[in-house]
Order: C-alpha cells, then sequence, then structure tokens
C-alpha cells in the first residue's frame, strides 16, 4: 500500500453506528493526516462545507437517519465535483448501483468492514488523483510531452509500491521500478520487444481477467474499467516462475480517452489465505452456494436493518420434489448434478445482494432484502418455472420444486420468520407440490 499518499490526506468518515465509527476513526486517524468524523449525512455535509478545502476524500455509509449517504454525496458533488468517494455497504443492488454511479462513486468497501479491504478502497479511490496532481503540479501533458518529461513522471511512478504503467490503446509508453523487477527487466525497451502490452501475461484460470476474454473487446483497458472492483482481478508470474494475484485501477488522464494508468496491487497473500479459509467456512462444498453458517451471521443482522430503517425483507424456502426418487432411480452423483444445476439457475435468477444458501440436503433459501411478499413470490414463480421447464444433467432429468415465500412482520425473530416459510413450504408441498404459496 502506499503510504505515502494516505499520510497526506484528510478524509471525512460518516457512519451512523457510534462503535463502528469510534474504532474505525481510531485506525485511520493512524493512517491519514486527519479524520473529520460525522453520525449521519446531514453532519457530514455541514462538516464538508466547513472544511472543504482541507478534506481529500470521503468514506460514508448508506443507510443513515436524517440524510442517507448518497444524498449527501450528491450535494457535496455540487460543490466539489471531483473529490472520490468511497461508500461502505453490505449491499449491491441494481438500484443501489444506479444511484452511487450517479453520484460518481469512486468505489466501495463491503460491511462488515475489513480494515485492510477499507485502506485499499481508500488508496485506489485517492491514487489516481494524487498522482494527476503531480503530474499537473509539473505541468505535463501525457499525450504531447511525455518524451520531454519522462524522468519527471518516471520519479512519480517509481514512487509508488504498486505495478504501474503508462499506455494508449496499443503500446505501453512508460512504466515503474516495479514493473520492471517484477518482469526482471532493465528497461521497457527490453518488455516491448516481446510484447506491446502487459495483456499478454494474464494467466488463464476461473475466476480472473485473462487475454481469451479480452479479444472480444475492441479496447481492452475500456472492458476492464467497466467491470465491478471484485472482478477486476488478473494473475501473472513474477520473475521466480511464481504466480501472484493482482486488482487492477484503471485510470484515464488529462480527459484523453485512449491515454491509460494502469496500477495493479499485489493481493496474492489476502486472496489465497484470508478469503480461502472465509469461501471454505461459508460456503457449501458442493453447490459454491452459501452455508447455514454463513447465513446465520447474515440472517439476524438483516432483520435488525430491516426494522431499523422499516426495510422490507423476504424469505423464499424451496424443496425439490420427490428428491429421494432421483437418488434411488439414477444415484448420488446424479443427485448431486441435479443440486449443482438448480443452484446455478437460483444464482442467475436472483440479484447480487440476495443471500442465496444450501438450506439441508434439497433444501434452498433466499433472502431478499428490500422486497416484499409480492416481489418475492415472482422471483419464486421464475425459478419454479425455469426449473419445471428444463431437463437437468446429461440424463435430461425432468424436476419439479416447491416453494413457501413469506415476508417479514413487525413481531417477527428470525426462528419465526423461518417457520412460517417453512409453514408456507409444507402447504404447497401438502397441497400438490410444483406451486409456490405464500403466507
Amino acid at each position: 500500500m502506499n503510504k505515502e499518499i494516505l499520510q497526506n490526506i484528510s478524509v471525512l468518515y460518516v457512519e451512523d453506528e457510534i462503535e463502528v465509527r469510534e474504532f474505525t476513526s481510531k485506525l485511520l486517524s493512524s493512517l491519514v493526516k486527519k479524520v473529520h468524523s460525522a453520525e449521519n449525512g446531514l453532519e457530514g455535509l455541514d462538516l464538508f462545507k466547513l472544511n472543504i478545502n482541507e478534506i481529500d476524500l470521503i468514506v460514508t455509509d448508506i443507510n443513515m437517519p436524517k440524510m442517507d449517504g448518497l444524498e449527501m454525496c450528491s450535494l457535496i458533488r455540487e460543490l466539489n465535483k471531483d473529490i472520490p468517494i468511497v461508500i461502505t455497504s453490505a449491499h449491491n443492488d441494481p438500484s443501489f448501483l444506479k444511484k452511487a454511479i450517479n453520484v460518481g462513486v469512486s468505489t466501495y468497501a463491503m460491511k462488515p468492514i475489513d480494515l485492510y479491504q477499507l485502506v485499499e478502497s481508500m488508496i485506489k479511490a485517492i491514487e489516481p488523483i494524487y498522482l494527476k496532481r503531480k503530474l499537473e503540479e509539473m505541468n505535463i501533458s501525457l499525450e504531447t510531452r511525455v518524451d520531454n518529461e519522462i524522468q519527471k513522471i518516471k520519479s512519480i511512478l517509481d514512487s509508488q509500491d504498486n505495478i504501474v504503467l503508462l499506455s494508449n490503446k496499443t503500446t505501453i509508453k512508460n512504466v515503474n521500478k516495479r514493473f520492471l523487477e517484477f518482469f526482471n527487466i532493465t528497461s521497457i525497451e527490453e518488455f516491448i520487444n516481446t510484447s506491446k502490452n502487459i495483456f499478454d501475461y494474464f494467466i488463464e484460470d476461473y475466476g480472473f481477467i485473462s487475454k481469451s476474454i479480452l479479444k472480444d473487446y475492441p479496447c481492452y483497458y475500456e472492458y476492464i474499467k467497466s467491470l465491478k472492483e471484485v472482478n477486476r482481478i488478473v494473475k501473472m508470474k513474477n520473475l521466480n516462475d511464481e504466480e501472484r494475484i493482482f486488482t487492477i485501477n484503471i485510470d484515464n488522464y488529462d480527459d484523453v480517452n485512449d491515454f491509460y494508468v494502469l496500477s495493479l496491487t499485489d493481493v496474492t497473500e489476502l486472496k489465497e489465505k484470508s478469503n480461502l479459509l472465509e469461501y471454505q467456512a461459508s460456503h457449501d462444498n458442493l453447490t459454491g452456494l452459501y452455508n447455514r453458517n454463513k447465513f446465520n451471521s447474515l440472517f439476524e443482522k438483516e432483520i435488525r436493518r430491516g426494522i431499523r430503517y422499516d426495510n422490507e425483507l423476504s424469505l423464499v424456502l424451496f424443496d425439490i420434489d420427490f428428491f429421494k426418487k432421483v437418488n434411488d432411480e439414477h444415484g448420488h452423483q446424479a443427485g448431486d448434478e441435479v443440486l449443482k444445476e438448480i443452484a446455478n439457475i437460483v444464482s442467475k435468477s436472483v440479484r447480487e445482494h440476495d443471500t442465496v444458501v444450501r438450506w439441508g440436503g434439497e433444501e434452498f433459501l433466499i433472502l431478499l432484502p428490500e422486497t416484499n411478499a409480492e416481489g418475492s413470490r415472482v422471483v419464486a414463480e421464475k425459478i419454479r418455472s425455469t426449473i419445471y421447464e428444463n431437463s437437468l444433467t446429461a440424463l435430461n432429468l425432468n424436476v419439479t420444486a416447491s416453494f413457501g415465500v413469506c415476508a417479514i412482520k413487525e413481531d417477527d425473530t428470525g426462528s419465526s420468520f423461518i417457520s412460517r416459510t417453512d409453514e408456507a413450504l409444507y402447504e404447497a408441498k401438502r397441497t400438490g407440490r410444483n406451486k409456490v404459496v405464500v403466507k
């Protein structure tokens, strides 16, 4: 991480949960020049106005009383259209994304807050502006004066801990010291003699950006920029032939759309250790869906959030009809394939911030925030009909599923909420199966 950038910025941090705000503010104060903290969007807006020439970066929650984070950021954008914004949120639905894009949010960190991820997001948000300011201070035009000012640019690039390169749409123009060290070369000319771009070195692997994916897009840089932050991940081999994992940040400079600064941050240890352990602890090995442990850690928090902010919340619980017959007649391997294909159908039928869980042997549960009973019934019916209308596995098996749907009530506990949904599922099975029952 580039600590030099953090040490020279002031941050406005807005969070309505007092324990989270105090803990995170204290930690950020040890990394940045100054932290201005506020407990809601209205207070945050007033603080920004009082310190408009000092604050360099905004970190804010979304759901808050008095004024939410996006409304605050929208008003701040009227005062400063360029200030970078990092949002902290547990959700990522389409309407939220549209609002965030309209406001001009730079990046986000998922809740519960992981300090490493938050700081990484802050750096990614402020880094392009920091570099741009440095370049502007030296009055450099990256298009017309890069050759004359090469040493000045190089000194800026070499100060970065990340791998950084400057490129037009086809050819790399300059790189920093970390780039040369990673590829074990002495000059950019040596690199260009073998390849005009870095994309040739992206390793093919599931879940990572590779050359085979990029080949379908006329401009690789623009395609990568369009991806969500969590999907901008690549693998490359270093001089010791070791695979390293990087996140990518891409920015245009001087408002020139075909000149790019690409920054790669090494997150190998984070991905291969922390994320792997977390994935194994929170996911079902067969389907890749969340398991009950993960659901339990999210459920009560969603209930509290729904009641606190008067948000709608629904559950869908469904069961594969006569699944034992599939296992008995075709074997457990065929049964496992049915479960995996149904898990894939469900995942494609819900929003990103919905939670899909393998609830039991052949039972699945879906938690739908900000969704009423009718909305959840529509989702359940879509999944039911897709399962019914498609043959599954290489054996072309036809299966059906029964669904129970419930919306949360004011006096619900987690246990009563699930129990009512289970009763709706039981009624669907008792009254004929292959149907959706709403309680």
